[in-house]
């Protein structure tokens, strides 16, 4: 390990012992412990990040059908007013049925800076310091 041998530890403990002192000297190795064993607990799971295969979310297309408004009944003979009313509900009603085709995608919360963007935020802000 690293190319220590017995006579190099040894020599490096009865340092620790001098300039630390024998109380110390056991914290000091279990804190060195720990450090390491966070290190290899967070190597091991960036390799497993890196080497994991990369998925892409799949979109569930919904099964529930859309549920249109309630049409009113009537009891009395239809008036010319409520004809139009009718009507016109109908017209804004839209008619959404499920084999229209899945819906469009939602635009992702961020899109990562092209170069044309880049370039023009850094024209703007070019501008704005020969303005001030």
């Amino acid at each position: 390990m690293f190319g220590i041998g017995v006579p190099e530890l040894i020599l490096i403990l009865i340092v620790g012992l001098v300039v630390f002192g024998p109380g110390k000297l056991p914290e000091i190795a279990r804190s060195v412990g720990k450090g390491v064993r966070e290190f290899k607990k967070a190597t091991n799971a960036f390799s497993q990040a890196i080497n994991a295969p990369m998925e892409t979310p799949v979109q569930q297309q919904s099964t529930q059908p859309v549920q249109q408004q309630p049409v009113q009944t009537q009891t009395a003979a239809p008036s010319h007013q409520s004809m139009e009313a009718s009507a016109q509900q109908a017209a804004t009603t839209p008619n959404i049925t499920p084999e229209a085709g899945p819906a469009p995608a939602p635009k992702p919360a961020y899109e990562a800076p092209t170069q044309e963007s880049v370039r023009q935020q850094i024209a703007e802000q070019a501008a704005k310091k020969t303005d001030a």
